[in-house]
């Protein structure tokens, strides 16, 4: 398997815009590091959207995320399941919690983990980049725009399972999250719950076509 290469030697700085308001500054070349999730989850799940996920074979632009946070959000695992608390308390931040839904569809989240509060930020939806027809061979029968469009296709089009579960994927030769240029970010609120879904912690490219659903 042919391992494709990080850049990471060239850096531009360059500003954020989000909702009209400038936020910080990012290089579009940085290979992101486990240090981007020492953050407030709400903070890195709107930061991620326009970063490129590499995962072996596959790469896939981050059009949509949404953030749980540990501590009082009743929508996040650690609300009701030791074992995530658990995950939390031993794993470092950048780490992958990935579990099965329903019994059916894996889910891959980011481990968040600082003073400014920890949880995950959840991957909801990537635009197709490369190893697309490995992302067919995953999802016979669905346009290419849609292969990812939703937390459980993107695992299955990316061959991703619950063997990913604690890995430290961002130091992995093939594997890893890449700044971009940047993108303009709507929020709203998150979806696929019963709890807390008034909480604009919902992140997307609005111009995207592979959103699992389209904001607003």
């Amino acid at each position: 398997m042919e391992k494709r290469p990080f850049a990471s030697d060239f850096f531009v700085t360059f500003s954020i815009c989000f909702r009209g308001a400038f936020i910080g500054v990012m290089s579009p070349m940085e290979r992101i590091a486990a240090s981007f999730f020492e953050r407030n989850p709400v903070t890195c799940a709107r930061e991620l959207i326009g970063a490129h996920f590499h995962w072996h074979d596959c790469v896939g632009k981050i059009v949509e995320t949404e953030a749980y946070l540990s501590v009082d959000d009743p929508a996040c695992h650690t609300w009701t399941k030791p074992s995530a608390r658990a995950f939390v308390e031993t794993h470092r931040a950048g780490d992958a919690y990935v579990y099965l839904n329903y019994g059916m569809h894996w889910m891959f989240n980011v481990l968040v983990k600082s003073d400014e509060g920890s949880g995950f930020v959840l991957f909801r939806a990537l635009e197709p980049m490369s190893g697309i027809e490995q992302m067919r061979g995953r999802r016979e029968g669905v346009a290419d725009r849609l292969l990812a469009a939703g937390p459980g296709k993107l695992t299955r089009a990316f061959g991703i399972d619950g063997s990913a579960h604690g890995a430290s994927f961002l130091e992995s030769a093939d594997c890893g999250i890449i700044h971009r240029l940047p993108v303009k970010t709507c929020a709203g609120g998150r979806i696929g719950i019963s709890k807390a879904m008034e909480l604009p912690w919902r992140f997307g490219d609005p111009a995207s076509l592979s959103l699992s659903r389209k904001f607003g």
